[in-house]
């Protein structure tokens, strides 16, 4: 993102070179040609659609134009001049997965620290965005991509404030192309609640500074329109006026209740992401409609004496507590494909299938604020589909094909090149 940087110390002289060498194939650029504009009309009949927001609908077709839904149905299709048909012999259709909580485009690799570009130095840095330190060309998007992810929020790390998050779409030349919701949410890592609450209290203090010298700034620029520049107060401007959201990393029962009256103190839009102790403010997460980003179900659980399946059970839990939720797993950006797996986690654990589904599309879609374009199959919405054999929340399932905006997506990656690399060894080989 602008201005990140690293350090580098006066007696590594030579680390540039180096890190360059090491990173060599971390930093090889993803072979794959963006899709082409979408254009004409596209019709799929002879599978299963499922629009998630209603029953699937076997034996369904699903029409798109211009990147648009523009039909949905069953039965007898509809007769679209001009359309190209695309026979799905018993497939199904769903719309693309939603990752509600990642660094994709912003670290390639843990091995190379000059792949990492997440974290910005500094405390309070609200004018970072996330979205111009993207990589299109990241080598771990296609990898996403064949897993059904389609749509990802990018959240930076680092400091107290450390920037702006940005919703992507998986397919692009540069980072505009990527961008959906350049400045999705102002993301705030709020303090621990330890032992020692005094260190806690001047964090949090420290905070509220900051948005009261923000506020005050935005106040006084009003009235004096000659008054300098402050872009780090400009950057708050949003959240303050109540038209973005505020993602709060908090994981507590007491970091989330203390983050919730916060951010409604200061009459905020907040979101919490992480929730391992959700469910233990249920109460205070309903009343005042804070929804939680569950940071993934594949973990382990915050403390040697809690339940081993604590994290699994998580999502049903807030589920029985009417707390909105969905799933959006932080897992290292080469496993983000995983995504459908963690849905699934929770499914064996309380989650109906359908809840499971909804969690990674139209409920992610609808608090990270784009339900009304992405995360089911309705006219109107992005044609940002997938075609699978089956049920993506099932290990077997396979994606045969996607879309985004209309766009016939290229599934190959690094692991298909790989795979098709070694299966001609062993063929040619007999084994």
């Amino acid at each position: 993102m602008i201005g990140m940087r690293h350090l580098i110390r006066p007696t590594q002289a030579l680390a540039p070179l180096a890190a360059i060498m090491l990173a060599g194939p971390a930093l090889a650029q993803s072979r794959q040609i963006p899709a082409v504009p979408a254009s004409g009309i596209t019709l799929m009949v002879g599978g299963t659609i499922h629009p998630v927001t209603a029953p699937p609908l076997e034996g369904g077709w699903i029409a798109f134009e211009d990147g648009r839904i523009t039909l949905v149905g069953r039965g007898d299709r509809p007769h679209l001049d001009g359309a190209t048909v695309i026979d799905l012999e018993g497939r199904h259709v769903y719309p693309g997965l939603i990752a509600a909580d990642s660094i994709l485009g912003l670290v390639e690799t843990g091995m190379a620290e000059v792949t990492h570009d997440h974290d910005e130095l500094g405390s309070f840095t609200p004018e970072a965005k996330a979205v111009v330190a993207l990589n299109p060309d990241s080598d771990l998007i296609p990898v996403s991509r064949a897993a059904g992810v389609l749509t990802a929020l990018s959240v930076p790390d680092g400091g107290r404030i450390p920037g702006q998050a940005a919703l992507i779409r998986l397919d692009g030349w540069d980072w505009e192309d990527l961008a959906i919701v350049p400045s999705a949410a102002l993301v705030i890592e709020w303090p621990s609640l330890g032992r020692r609450s005094s260190g806690s209290s001047k964090h949090i203090e420290a905070i509220d500074a900051y948005f009261d010298h923000a506020a005050s700034w935005l106040d006084a620029a009003a009235a004096d329109p000659t008054l300098p520049p402050d872009s780090r107060s400009e950057a708050l401007r949003a959240a303050i006026e109540g038209e973005q959201p505020v993602l709060i990393k908090a994981s507590t029962a007491g970091q989330i209740a203390t983050a919730v009256a916060w951010a409604k103190g200061r009459e905020l839009s907040p979101i919490i992401l992480g929730g391992e102790e959700a469910d233990e403010v249920a109460s205070l997460l309903v009343e005042e409609d804070v929804p939680v980003i569950v940071r993934g179900v594949h973990r382990y659980p915050r403390s040697r004496n809690r339940d081993p399946d604590e994290p699994h059970t998580l999502p049903a839990r807030l589920r029985d507590a009417g707390v909105r939720f969905c799933i959006g797993p932080r897992d290292r950006p080469a496993h983000l494909r995983n995504l459908p797996h963690h849905a699934a986690t929770a499914v064996a654990n309380g989650l109906t299938p359908e809840e499971g589904l909804r969690s990674i599309t139209i409920d992610a879609a609808e608090i990270l604020g784009v339900g009304d374009r992405l995360g089911s199959l309705e006219p109107g919405k992005a044609a940002t589909v997938i075609i699978t054999t089956g049920d993506p929340l099932q290990i077997q399932t396979q994606v045969e094909q996607a879309w985004i905006d209309g766009r016939r997506i290229d599934l190959e990656s690094r692991h298909t090149q790989l795979r098709d690399k070694y299966r001609r060894k062993y063929d040619a080989s007999g084994s």
